[in-house]
């Protein structure tokens, strides 16, 4: 029998589970295949403490060649699939092309941001996806306080210090509770700015974190509260200016900072693949594998996956969905050879944990309902526990950053141009949850 080819399109947390696990059980004996655009596994969930400046980007940074023992890791962007001749192409990063067959095929495309019809959005404002983002961010931030410094009025200086974020769900929530405590210690040393940092969070939905218990939504709020973070629920984005923004409540709030937060829609290579899919993900069945192509698998935000738990609905698009499934994934593959059996994808949650930064976070592993220092120490004990590398380089980043100041200064590494909001790098999303997507 031919030596079994595996493709893997995808390293985000769906796919990069389903390749460590189809290594762990192979043994070496399959050729196993990932195809990514970068050559690491992007831990999104810590995302935000990098745009404020606690982790430096490689700690979230997880090396695919260094963790994925007999993975061969192709670098490119994939734009084809031939199902029927079972072939997939790609582009690599310098423009050159590619095309190579597979015997087991695991779609796990994961997702891009997701965009709403509002006029001046797509050019005004940032998104918060990948770690080009999150630098210009941290620059972006950094940049506005010391320009507001030397403002030549105070109404260019308010304007300056005023940052929006525009999502209250897992992403919006870190990246406001993380961002008011960066631009707070920006301004420490300076007279005129002390005080003067306004964020606001903006949200549709009437609760801050609508996804989770609202006893855990309810800890977020009064945290990023006692912090100065305006809390608009209820409300939206009716247009984005150079100047700033005009709210559904018909107020105009002048700023520089507007963060696009408000989630993740499938990537578009899904639909591009001309089969049934619902709400833009690949339609697949409780073993995760393609109708019509038994040879075809799908996972994580690139597939519609039944959830037994809840018949006729469909798993959301989560972190810790998307392990699981990929995992599973590997299981039902391996069973297709005659090792084991294959497994309908059936989970049960493991609760969520929200990072809020200083000593504050809000969690409830398995239902335990915790806020404030334990929900701190738990929410760290897990991040560190579901990294697949880089455990001891983070833990030492925490641990500096409790006894030295941040180091506010500008790196200059990522441009505006670069980090589009319709074009941002489309890593698999986590929210912060245990192990959930990011939102």
């Amino acid at each position: 029998m031919a030596r079994p080819k595996i493709v893997v399109v995808g390293a985000g947390f769906a796919g990069y589970q389903a390749a460590r696990k189809l290594s762990q059980l192979s043994g070496g004996s399959a050729d196993i295949v990932i195809i990514n655009p970068t050559d690491y596994f992007l831990y999104l969930p810590l995302l935000p403490e990098v745009a404020a400046g606690i982790l430096e980007p490689r700690r979230v940074s997880v090396s695919l060649a260094g963790t994925l023992p007999n993975v061969r890791v192709i670098l490119g962007e994939v734009n084809h699939f031939d199902l029927d001749a079972r072939t997939v192409s790609y582009e690599d990063p310098e423009g050159g092309t590619g095309t190579i067959g597979y015997h087991r095929l695991v779609i796990a495309a994961g997702s891009v941001n997701q965009l709403l019809p509002v006029p001046g959005v797509t050019e005004y404002a940032h998104g918060f996806r990948g770690i080009s983002e999150a630098l210009y961010l941290r620059d972006h931030m950094t940049r506005q306080i010391e320009m507001a410094d030397t403002a030549a009025t105070d109404g260019e200086r308010d304007a300056r210090c005023t940052f929006v974020v525009v999502g209250a769900g897992y992403t919006g929530t870190e990246v406001a509770a993380q961002g008011v405590l960066y631009t707070d210690a920006l301004t420490r040393h300076r007279d005129r700015l002390r005080g003067r940092p306004r964020w606001l969070l903006i949200d549709i939905a009437d609760r801050v974190l609508p996804q989770l218990d609202e006893r855990l939504g309810s800890a977020a709020d009064e945290v990023l509260r006692e912090r100065g973070v305006e809390i608009r629920t209820g409300t939206s984005v009716q247009e984005a200016t150079p100047d700033g923004v005009h709210l559904s409540d018909g107020e105009f709030v002048p700023t520089k900072s507007l963060i696009w937060c408000v989630g993740v829609r499938p990537d578009p290579l899904v639909e591009s693949l001309g089969l049934k899919t619902e709400k833009g993900r690949l339609v697949v069945d409780e073993f995760l594998t393609v109708p019509g192509y038994p040879d075809v698998y799908a996972c994580g935000d690139a597939a519609a996956v039944p959830d037994l738990t809840r018949p006729g609905e469909i798993t959301g698009m989560t972190a810790q969905h998307a392990t699981r499934q990929g995992q599973t994934v590997a299981r039902n593959i391996a069973a297709s050879y005659g090792h084991g059996r294959r497994r309908p994808y059936k989970h049960s949650d493991l609760g969520f944990v929200v990072d809020l930064g200083g000593y504050d976070s809000a969690a409830n592993p398995l239902g335990v309902q915790m806020s404030g220092f334990p929900a701190k120490v738990a929410t760290r004990g897990y991040h560190l526990w579901s990294m697949p590398g880089n455990r001891v380089r983070v833990a030492a980043d925490w641990l500096l950053s409790t006894v030295l100041p941040r180091q506010g200064v500008q790196l200059g590494l990522v441009s505006a141009a670069a980090v589009p909001l319709d074009s941002a790098n489309p890593q698999a999303a986590p929210n912060t949850p245990i192990a959930q997507k990011r939102q």
